[in-house]
């Protein structure tokens, strides 16, 4: 449905000195990915690792520096292939933040008719189309149609933007953390939601988020990104059974246990990322990565398959590797 190639992002922030060179910061920084016809994609990584600003650089909210995006067997591009106007109209957004995402002025039933009114149906086909998609998600539109979005709980407001997004037919939805805001049983309602949709609609789905475990529940595949970067990418039972990058085995462990004797003692991972201004030379998480050697600083790795997974990669010139019956104890590949 989706191939990326070498998308970039640099926010220029001025020149640190008079007469100095200009300094940008690396937000995204050459990231390659493809998501299938009907699977859901989700992106992991820590808060600053350019995941929001990849899907913001998808939707065309950011203009991109350089890369191409090619939907569908059609490249995005304004000037020959599919336009980006065409390209929302099949790809829509769920942002994290549900009230800020809402019209206050609007009522439910206005904000979702919305799309639907200015792209050319009448207001009683598009109030129509409202209350059909306000009922799929579980919000009874004779209860909740005339509603303002301050009436709303977090969870029925995060409904009414899923309702919003699939107001378009799209085929694509882009969700950035959006069930990060709410508690748990809310959440899982809400995450039952989007597959139900997903089987009924037929949806691809890119799914952001920092939870590890909402990933691992709603994913098909697993993308993990640190400083700008794709690190690892592969199926999610081999990501979160087998992992290859030290990175995605950090934030793997940091996940709490519920049983009191798996406490975790030692921190899996210390230290803050690198400046994304002056990221370090070759390999950007050797200055954090406990087996680092000195090719790490010499050369950035490629992402790489896995011997017995090509469709499971990482970028690390010594990937982790598993002894047969022993997948949750990695042992470095570059010490054998």
């Amino acid at each position: 449905m989706l191939i990326v190639r070498g998308l970039k992002k640099h926010f220029d922030i001025g020149a640190q000195s008079f007469g100095g060179e200009r300094s940008v910061v690396r937000a995204v920084d050459g990231v390659d990915f493809t998501v299938a016809k009907g699977e859901t994609l989700g992106i992991v990584g820590e808060s600053g690792c350019g995941k929001s600003t990849t899907a913001r650089l998808l939707m065309h909210l950011i203009q991109p520096d350089a890369g191409s995006l090619i939907f569908d067997g059609e490249e995005v591009n304004a000037i020959r292939g599919m336009s980006v106007s065409d390209m929302r109209r099949n790809m829509q957004m769920v942002f994290q933040d549900s009230y800020a995402s809402l019209n206050p002025r609007l009522t439910i039933r206005e904000s979702v008719a919305y799309g639907p009114r200015v792209t050319g149906l009448s207001r009683a086909q598009a109030r129509a189309r409202s209350d059909s998609l306000l009922d799929m998600v579980g919000m009874d539109p004779s209860n909740f149609a005339n509603r303002y979005p301050h009436e709303l709980s977090g969870g029925q407001r995060q409904r009414v933007n899923i309702a919003r997004a699939l107001a378009m037919a799209p085929r694509v939805l882009i969700l950035d953390e959006s069930v990060s805001a709410l508690d748990k049983s809310v959440e899982a309602q809400v995450l039952n939601l989007l597959r139900k949709l997903k089987r009924e609609l037929g949806l691809t789905y890119i799914f952001i988020s920092h939870d590890l475990n909402v990933v691992r529940y709603i994913s098909d595949r697993v993308l993990v990104m640190y400083l700008g970067q794709v690190v690892e990418s592969g199926p999610v039972d081999a990501i979160y059974t087998a992992a290859r990058h030290p990175y995605t085995r950090a934030l793997l462990s940091s996940r709490p246990s519920m049983d009191p004797r798996k406490r975790i003692e030692i921190a899996p991972l210390t230290g803050d990322p690198p400046n994304p201004i002056n990221p370090p030379s070759g390999c950007r998480f050797r200055t954090r990565c406990p087996q680092a050697q000195p090719l790490c600083a010499q050369e950035a790795p490629a992402l790489a398959s896995a011997p017995s997974d090509v469709s499971h990669v990482a970028a690390c010139h010594f990937p982790l590797t598993y002894e047969p019956g022993l997948a949750s104890h990695p042992v470095s590949g570059a010490r054998q």
